[in-house]
Formats: structure tokens, sequence, C-alpha cells
């Protein structure tokens, strides 16, 4: 039996049962550590946007900071970009229907445009002075395909010469020969493949100097 200090007998060895004097410190539970705190969604370094996969979706931005890709010296560009409307595409579009459906138009007249691929990256888009993207296969037109993300795909330069598309997170979505593209998922594409994007755009890829 404990006797607390001011000399009562006490049957508890915490508090004295007569006079509630503390006899003994209560023994108090470990401290528990502090979750840690979740770390800050990384940033664009270059326009600040949240990351949210390998490429940036507004200035095409590549976060994997991997070595430049060196890409042959050539006298001529080996690859080339056509861009066309398709009809048959447009058609599917519309039969599948969506918010903006009725309001899209085919365009009466769509010459063909073909651009060069070189460097690292060649981003697809259409043109935006408040992203300061000016994409390098522009699809702001005339004609001007309204299903086309400022950033909508990235073809990346390969060390072996050939190329990879990406989509890094278009409104609509990518298509490579009737399939559709993954999120921030790269494939292979090669001569006489067709990129489907938009309401009416496609992109033949071909060998040759335009």
């Amino acid at each position: 039996m404990a006797t607390c200090p001011q000399g009562h007998q006490s049957g508890a060895d915490d508090y004295c049962d007569v006079c509630g004097t503390q006899l003994a410190a209560v023994p108090q539970s470990p401290a528990q550590p502090a979750a840690p705190a979740a770390a800050p969604a990384e940033g664009c370094p270059v326009c600040q946007t949240p990351r949210a996969g390998q490429f940036c979706e507004v200035c095409g931005h590549d976060f994997s900071g991997g070595a430049p890709v060196t890409v042959a010296p050539a006298t001529g560009a080996r690859w080339e970009a056509v861009t066309a409307a398709d009809r048959t595409y447009y058609e599917k579009v519309i039969a599948e229907g969506g918010p903006d459906a009725a309001a899209m138009a085919f365009p009466p007249y769509c010459p063909e445009r073909s651009f060069a691929l070189v460097g690292e990256q060649v981003r697809i888009g259409r043109r935006s002075r408040a992203r300061n993207l000016q994409p390098e296969i522009d699809l702001t037109g005339p004609p001007e395909d309204p299903g086309v993300s400022h950033l909508h795909a990235v073809l990346l330069a390969q060390p072996d010469g050939t190329w990879m598309l990406v989509d890094p997170g278009s409104s609509n979505g990518t298509q490579v020969n009737g399939k559709t593209l993954k999120l921030n998922v790269p494939v292979r594409v090669g001569p006489g493949d067709r990129i489907h994007l938009g309401a009416w755009t496609v992109i033949t890829i071909r060998e040759g100097t335009p």
C-alpha cells in the first residue's frame, strides 16, 4: 500500500484515494511522429503548370530531363508530316456526337501542308499568345479545326532517326491508324502512318523533304 505526501495510506499507486494527491508521475504515451507533409506538386520550370505526366500539358516541356537526343545532321529533312482534312474521319466524329458536334462544319477547302520533322521534338497543336506557345506543326489555320488542342501531341526524335508520338493530355484524344493513344504513352510512327486528331485533321508521316 502506498503512502501519499500527506501521510494517508492509499490503495492506489498513482493518486491518493483519500486526498487525491498525485503519488507518482503518470507515464505519458510516447509522442507519435508527425505525418510527413505531402510533397508539393512538381511545377513546369517553363510555365509553372503542375506536372501531370512526362510532358507539360501547356508548353510541352519534357520532365524526364534525359540527355538531349542527338540527331544526325542532314542536308534535308528525312521525314515530313503532311496535314489535310479527312471527310471520313469527320463523319465518324459527328456520328459519335458530342456537345459541339452540331457546330463543327467540314471545311470546303483545306489544302495539304507539309512540315519538316527536324530537331529533338515537334509539337502539334494551335498557337496561343497567352501561353506563349508556337507549335512546330501549327494547325491554327485557316481553316481552323476546333477540336485540336493548343498542345495536342508531340513527335519525339529518337537516336536511331525514327520518331515517337505522345499525347500529353489533349481534350479530344489522338489516333494513330485508327487506335487511340493512351495519355503520355509514346508510340512509334513511321512512313505511311496516319495520325487523326480534332474534328477532321489527318497528318500523314512520309519520308522525303517538304
